[in-house]
């Protein structure tokens, strides 16, 4: 049964789909041991309250019967973000985390919940009294069980939701329903990471456990460059940024084998907007010291005027010099 026609699910951005109606997830206990032994620090809204409320999706919403979980590709723009790395002159030698380019440029948040509301209307006109409360990783879900429990892939080492078709340059957004609206969902995905330990063993920080299939979130260079904004934030002693990585990082995906297969079934060539391309400008392509003292120069204010409704807006100038001068020490480029 077919929900969505393929001219729709492209307008849409949609790669892949599918459904669920089971309310607790599937690796609970996983993520509760994973909490209970502090390997979260210093992320602590995956305590407390919000942890509680991803016991179960009927404890954030108690009308849920079932949930439409679609997969939201950006994996042309991690293509087209190493083309840059590899070929482009003016590169600087610094990364940002491919996401951040996808979507338009845009943060991804405001543009999915556009997307999610418009997909929710749809189904709205066709099926008689549906309700739905749309959800992405801000909300106190965990998106990745629900992904896995709907049948769209497994949990690869580095702890991503890897997809057969599409890898993992994606985006998880859901709709819970009031009502069951696909009886026949699909079966959940074997695990078909095997031997390879591809992810963890790139990683500079070793913040990847393949065995228990978690982060360490403190090392984790993704959490120390865009979840911690603070300028006198301390850095573990593992965090390594002379990879280039001032915003997010990619390093586990890029090595991934089912990646690496998606490059080369789906290579595109990405024309960047003006928004994509000013952050590509004023990020990647200036002089490193240049970027610093224009950044040291800048008021938070004007920080969020210039990428206001972008990724980089959450985590302000601060984050952003924080990041940069630990990776310029790195490099003893700073003393």
């Amino acid at each position: 049964m077919k929900l969505f026609s393929s001219e729709q699910l492209a307008e849409w951005g949609v790669v892949d789909y599918g459904f669920t109606s089971q309310a607790v997830p599937e690796t609970l206990d996983h993520y509760n041991e994973w909490v209970e032994k502090g390997a979260h620090k210093p992320l602590d809204y995956l305590e407390g309250e919000r942890r509680e409320k991803r016991q179960s999706v009927k404890v954030h919403w108690d009308e849920f019967h079932s949930a439409v979980v679609f997969l939201f590709s950006y994996h042309s723009l991690h293509q087209s973000m190493h083309q840059i790395y590899a070929e482009n002159e003016n590169w600087n030698g610094l990364k940002l985390a491919s996401y951040t380019m996808g979507f338009d440029g845009e943060d991804y948040h405001h543009l999915l919940k556009q997307r999610l509301n418009e997909i929710g209307s749809f189904l709205k006109q066709n099926y008689p009294g549906l309700d739905y409360k749309l959800t992405l990783d801000t909300h106190p879900v965990l998106e990745r069980d629900l992904a896995f429990r709907s049948g769209l892939g497994w949990f690869g080492k580095n702890s991503m939701m890897i997809n057969r078709h599409h890898g993992s340059f994606f985006i998880i957004g859901s709709l819970l329903l009031n009502q069951n609206i696909h009886p026949e969902p699909r079966k959940i995905e074997a695990d078909h990471c095997g031997q390879c330990t591809a992810c963890a063993d790139a990683c500079p920080t070793q913040a990847i456990d393949p065995e228990t299939r978690t982060i360490t979130a403190k090392d984790c260079i993704s959490t120390f460059t865009i979840e911690q904004f603070k300028l006198d934030t301390v850095p573990p002693e593992k965090m390594d940024l002379t990879s280039g990585w001032i915003f997010g990082c990619d390093i586990c995906q890029d090595v991934c084998p089912w990646n690496k297969r998606v490059d080369r079934q789906q290579r595109s060539a990405h024309v960047f907007n003006d928004k994509q391309n000013g952050i590509l400008e004023f990020f990647l392509k200036q002089d490193k010291l240049v970027l610093k003292e224009k950044l040291e120069a800048m008021s938070e204010g004007e920080f969020k005027r210039k990428f206001a409704g972008t990724s980089f807006e959450r985590s302000g100038r601060r984050g952003l010099l924080k990041n940069l001068r630990l990776l310029l020490k790195q490099l003893n480029i700073l003393s």
